[in-house]
């Protein structure tokens, strides 16, 4: 028996070693900005994601140099990718450049690893003010192309301008007729200063493609809010006042097809092609790869033809998923898309790829253009000095061509496949310690039987947490979540649960708590002071919700329908 307890520890012991591998490749941290270009006094927002299982944040300090830090946020979550749980961490920072030009966001060190340099462009001045700056609140809406052609694709974006703090409302923008239209990522917020005033802005981005030629009415967007009470209005119990805005309609004049338009007709105004990798020799039997990009702007990935190489004599090519990246850039879309070749030679001599070409439309300057990449040329090696194999045939020759490859020599030449060979050993041993360790509950039910845990509810059933748990779950909330999952934490804790955070502060009965909540609802919406927000959080829930209490329900005098059985 204790070599078999020694067995099973050694096990776990290996188990844990890869997972703890498994998570070092996981921790490679990620970071982005919510807009790539911003006007001089505008914020924008830093978001960076991490796996690290240190638990530190960020270090900001190498951005004071070129930026203004404030309004730090962080949120964690605990969910199960591949098989195994992932503790993922999402950090926000809004950022102030001190100065215009073309700025580089540093690395950051986040739990030991660092992030990828950001670049922003920051524009002297906003090149117009909005007809209705100086209002209190108010809509601007705008498209990157006043005359598009039929099927570009045309950024619309939507601002809604606030100078007075908003508790609560709803922000719609009705789809035009004759033209696709469809809200494209997140909304970002930021402030920006306007005759003095400074105002908190909510941008939104649409992606409109006109259907057909001529007129396209879009409808303005619309606002209706409350604006959060003042000092009388809250002392005597007010809501705040009552808002409602709507932006001016817009017209798009929308043009044909040209005659002379290359097909597939591809509008756009810019068009880049590059091979971001490309083997320097090719090996017959080996693979090698070829990695192709391309960077429309004014497009999304499904506008862009597929990508595939033309044909090249005496090697077989196998392509990978295209790789898509999109965003909003300038007001408009851009995507950028990568795919990956495996080139495969099947004889010795010559071989000769002619680049990739794509044309597309200048909605610029109103010509055709064209996109190619340069053609490549390489000389095939013979493998270890053997005879090339034959081109396989599609079904009958397949094993032959496969006997005649060497596997360890592809295996040498990619390094994907290396990758691909370290993870299938990962995942056999994975196998091989489960494999044995249910060989070992087998061998032994009766230990099996008396360690065994109580038996889980039947499906469906949810045991009932306790006071204390539930507290500490609020408590937990309130320390490390961002104010959206304490509102969503404190409508599931009502008993029924409420619709909405504004319910919620109905049917409290401490004052200290409604007041909490309303402070919270300033800082997520008004720009308030989100740190004395969360203190003042903590002290008025520290035991927990305090609820009205509600009349009971007098019983029916009626028996039940059903009664149980």
């Amino acid at each position: 028996m204790p070599s078999v307890h020694a067995r099973t520890a050694g096990l776990f012991v290996l188990w844990l070693v890869l997972c703890a591998a498994s998570f070092g490749v996981l921790a490679q941290p990620r970071a982005w900005l919510d807009r790539d270009a911003v006007n001089a006094g505008e914020t924008v927002t830093l978001n960076i994601e991490t796996t690290s299982l240190s638990g530190a944040g960020p270090d900001y300090s190498p951005l004071a140099k070129d930026f203004e830090v404030s309004n730090n946020t962080s949120r964690r979550s605990f969910e199960r990718s591949n098989g195994q749980f992932v503790t993922r961490s999402l950090y926000g920072v809004a950022l102030r450049p001190r100065r215009d030009g073309r700025l580089t966001v540093p690395s950051l060190s986040v739990g030991g690893e660092r992030t990828a340099a950001l670049t922003l462009v920051v524009a002297p001045v906003a090149a117009r003010a909005p007809a209705h700056a100086g209002d209190d609140v108010f809509i601007e809406s705008e498209a990157d192309a006043t005359d598009p052609y039929v099927q570009q694709a045309v950024g619309w974006v939507v601002r809604l301008y606030s100078a007075v703090p908003i508790v609560a409302g709803q922000l719609d923008q009705p789809a035009p007729e004759g033209a696709s239209f469809q809200r494209i990522g997140d909304d970002a917020q930021y402030t920006r200063e306007l005759g003095g005033r400074r105002y908190n802005v909510v941008e939104r981005r649409y992606l409109l493609v006109p259907e057909r030629s001529g007129v396209v009415q879009v409808p303005g967007a619309r606002f209706e809010g409350r604006s959060a009470p003042n000092f009388f209005e809250d002392m005597f119990g007010g809501n705040g006042d009552t808002l409602r805005v709507a932006a001016t309609p817009r017209r798009l004049q929308v043009r044909a097809m040209p005659a002379n338009a290359p097909q597939p007709w591809l509008p756009l105004r810019d068009l880049q092609l590059r091979y971001q990798s490309a083997p320097q020799d090719l090996r017959a039997g080996s693979a090698a790869t070829l990695t192709v990009e391309v960077t429309a702007d004014g497009a999304t990935a499904a506008q862009i033809p597929e990508l595939q190489l033309p044909p090249i004599d005496g090697v077989q090519v196998f392509a990978e998923p295209v790789q898509s990246d999109e965003n909003f850039a300038n007001g408009r879309p851009r995507v950028k898309l990568t795919r990956k070749f495996s080139l495969v030679p099947s004889r010795t001599g010559e071989a000769r790829l002619d680049g990739l070409r794509l044309g597309w439309w200048d909605v610029g300057s109103g010509t055709a253009r064209s996109t190619q990449l340069p053609a490549l040329t390489w000389k095939i090696a013979a493998a270890d000095g053997s005879a090339p194999a034959p081109l396989p045939a599609p079904a009958a020759d397949e094993a032959k061509a496969g006997a005649n490859a060497s596997p360890i020599a592809a295996i040498a030449q990619d390094p994907a496949a290396r990758w691909w060979a370290l993870a299938a050993l990962v995942f056999a041993a994975l196998w091989l310690a489960t494999l044995v360790w249910a060989l070992h509950l087998r061998a032994h039910p009766a230990a099996v039987r008396a360690g065994a845990a109580p038996p889980l509810p039947v499906a469906g059933e949810l045991p009932a947490a306790p006071p204390s748990g539930r507290r500490g779950a609020l408590r937990q909330v309130l320390d490390s979540g961002d104010f959206g999952e304490v509102a969503a934490a404190l409508c599931a804790l009502a008993n029924p649960p409420a619709a909405d955070i504004d319910e919620v502060i109905a049917r409290l009965d401490d004052p200290a708590q409604r007041e909490a909540l309303q402070a919270m609802q300033r800082a997520r919406w008004a720009g308030g002071d989100g740190p004395a927000a969360r203190a003042q959080l903590r002290s008025a829930f520290v035991q927990g919700p305090r609820w009205r209490a509600v009349a009971a329900v007098a019983a029916s005098p009626l028996p039940p329908l059903y009664p149980p059985g």
